[in-house]
Parts: C-alpha cells; sequence; structure tokens
C-alpha cells in the first residue's frame, strides 16, 4: 500500500483541503497519521488514482453503473453497517468492541434494532439428515423458503420474530440437533469445546455478522426486494456465500495453514508460487491498514508459534495483513475443529446481517432492477 501526504494528495485530485477531507469521511480515500508528524495524514494513492479515474471517465449512469459495480461508489442507503476510517461499524458501534462482550444474539438485536437480546431455542424436527452441516444449512432455508409466507406487507416488529425463530433453525440445522442456550454455546458443545474455545467462537461470530455490501447480503436484499419470505432471502445470501472468493474463501487459507505447519512456512509458499496461485486471505479491499477483524480475532486466540509463524510468513510474503478469511482458518486450526467450520462460522454469523438487511429492504419498499448495459449485437 502506497501513501502520499496532504500537498500531494490535493495536486493529484485538484480540490481543495475541504474536498480532500469529505472524500476521506464518506470513505473513498483511506488516510492514516503521518508516521514521521502524527499531527498530519497521509492518504491512500490507490484510492486517489481510482478516483481520478472515475471521474475523468464522466458521472453519464453508464460510467457510474460502470464503476459502482466492483468496489465502487456507493449504491444503496443502509443504516446498518459501514465500514469507515478502517473500522468496521453496526449501527454507530465499532463491531470489534461489539465482539468483546456481545453474543450473536446481542449482535442481531443491534442490527435488527430490537430491543430484548433472544438466546436460541429451537427443535430439530424439521432438520434434514444430511451429512455436512453446510448440507444441512441449505436444505433447512430452501425448505422454509418453500412454506414460509411472503414477507411482503409485515411489520418490521413481525419479521424480527420470524428472524429469531430463522436464526434459531439455522443453529439446529448446522449442529444438528435441537437445544437450549446462545448460537455460540450450542455450537461450541457441538464441536466438544472448553469454555474458552467457545468464547473465542462467540467473539468470532460476531466480528463476522455483517459487512456492508458485500456479494452475499446484495443477493439476499434482491431478494427481500421482491416480497420473498426471509427464509428465501437469507438461501440468497447463502448460495452466493458457498462460492470460492467469497465465503469458502478460507478453505484454502485453511489448506495453507495446514502445510506450513506441517512442511515450514517456506515449503507451503513455495508450492502455492510452482501452482501458479495466490496467497490466500490477505489483504482487503476496504481495510489498506488491515483487516481489524482479523487482527482481533488472531490478537484473542493468542496463536502458538508454529500457527503464528505460517501467519506471519504470509503477511511478509505477500505484503498485506491477513484478512477476516485468514483468522477463521487459523482459529480452526487453533480449536482443531472440522474442514468445514470456517464456512458454518461465516454462514452463522452472517445470518444476522442477512436478516437485518432483508427487514431494511422490505421497510423500504423498493425492488432492486438495475438496467444491464448490453453489448451484444
Amino acid at each position: 500500500m502506497s501513501w502520499i501526504g496532504r500537498d500531494d494528495a490535493l495536486e493529484a485530485l485538484g480540490v481543495k483541503p475541504q474536498t480532500l477531507y469529505a472524500y476521506v469521511s464518506r470513505g473513498l480515500i483511506a488516510s492514516r497519521p503521518d508516521e514521521n508528524d502524527p499531527r498530519a495524514s497521509v492518504y491512500s494513492a490507490a484510492d486517489i488514482t481510482g478516483l481520478v479515474k472515475r471521474r475523468r471517465s464522466g458521472r453519464g449512469r453508464q460510467a457510474i453503473a460502470s464503476a459502482a459495480i466492483s468496489w465502487g461508489d456507493p449504491v444503496m442507503e443502509t443504516a446498518i453497517t459501514t465500514v469507515r476510517d478502517g473500522k468496521l461499524i453496526y449501527r454507530g458501534r465499532d463491531a470489534v468492541r461489539v465482539a468483546a462482550d456481545a453474543t450473536l444474539e446481542e449482535a442481531a438485536a443491534l442490527l435488527w434494532q430490537v430491543k430484548t437480546p433472544f438466546p436460541s431455542r429451537s427443535a430439530a424436527g424439521d432438520i434434514a439428515p444430511e451429512e455436512t452441516g453446510k448440507a444441512r444449512l441449505l436444505a433447512y432455508l430452501a425448505t422454509r423458503a418453500a412454506h414460509d409466507p411472503p414477507a411482503f406487507g409485515r411489520g418490521e416488529t413481525a419479521l424480527s420474530d420470524d428472524g429469531a425463530q430463522l436464526l434459531a433453525g439455522v443453529c439446529s440445522a448446522v449442529t444438528g440437533t435441537g437445544g437450549r442456550g446462545f448460537y455460540h454455546q450450542r455450537l461450541g458443545r457441538h464441536w466438544g469445546l472448553s469454555p474458552g474455545g467457545t468464547d473465542l467462537l462467540r467473539r468470532a461470530l460476531v466480528l463476522v455478522a455483517d459487512h456492508e455490501l458485500n456479494p452475499s447480503t446484495f443477493a439476499a436484499r434482491v431478494a427481500a426486494s421482491t416480497g420473498a419470505p426471509l427464509a428465501a432471502s437469507a438461501l440468497a445470501g447463502c448460495a452466493t456465500l458457498t462460492g470460492p472468493l467469497h465465503g469458502e474463501a478460507s478453505a484454502r487459507a485453511l489448506a495453507y495453514l495446514k502445510q506450513a505447519m506441517e512442511d515450514g512456512p517456506k515449503a507451503a509458499l513455495s508450492g502455492l508460487a510452482a501452482r501458479g496461485e495466490h496467497i490466500p486471505a490477505v489483504g482487503h479491499a476496504l481495510y489498506p491498514a488491515g483487516d481489524p477483524r482479523a487482527a482481533a480475532l488472531i490478537r484473542w486466540m493468542k496463536p502458538a508459534a508454529p500457527l503464528k509463524r505460517a501467519i506471519k510468513a504470509a503477511e511478509a510474503a505477500s505484503g498485506e495483513a491477513a484478512n477476516v478469511d485468514m483468522a477463521l482458518a487459523a482459529l480452526s486450526v487453533h480449536l482443531s475443529l472440522p474442514e468445514d467450520a470456517p464456512f458454518l462460522i461465516f454462514a452463522s454469523g452472517r445470518m444476522a446481517g442477512w436478516i437485518a438487511h432483508a427487514i431494511e429492504q422490505q421497510a423500504s419498499g423498493r425492488l432492486i432492477r438495475p438496467r444491464a448495459n448490453y453489448t451484444g449485437r
């Protein structure tokens, strides 16, 4: 990541200082304190270059749509979550601080704007006898989506009640059994974790509860905009999460960490290079200075020396900090969790965010229906 001073930033942009500060406050340009002068700031050269290119391309509808679809300008209003100044914010609160002591249910209550947090209680009678937690989760959401009534026209309170039942049912699907307790307690019992391991799981679930307008959340909002059942919106999000560039990104990180701990980081990195593969789960476009979710989770778990060396080697070789996918993979190694644990943790936590966005989208009463830029004959 390359950083430049204020004068260089102003010259590149051709704007006044107040405009530069406005870009920073809107999250369009990342900034950080200058290491040589804490009273001054430096700015992301990549963000400035991208902003200049978008301005030069013209701001017609076609140019705006083309730039906005991939890490571009904001395309949708939300009061739920944002990323500002290198921090993930849940309803005005730092997500890392929320994760320090909140349960997933309490985080969901914050995101949904429900007053009373709710513990997870659910039977397992409607859970399909699939072999894996991932298969049970998708089957459960599909069954609920096929039978639940449309969400269109229902109030936010009713949808929040549905969301609480859905979250509890998802926990039963992931674990394959009913039970009582908060989500992390039930999942911790399922995996046979110690109290300390269960607490790390709680923190991880809250850290991944939402992340602005990511691909799976956008898919969930599109489904919600049609008035589909809440479970259908969650299914749209979960289906999108199964892609290797999204929720399954931790799988490659997990494979790297295990090889690095067995053969050494150098051999693992050489293997990636020989196969023409990038180092997995490092860097994040929204966090030029490093993903705070990953930094917090790795700090909380206090990984053993071999695991810590593997993470540091990936960061050093790539020049980028570990992101949350690496942290979830590291957590799985640290707690000796099954192979599909990173995905299940991600999907379980993000369920709270998908439901929050579905409720917000329903309240807007708007159908999400963008136009395509036709390039055919």
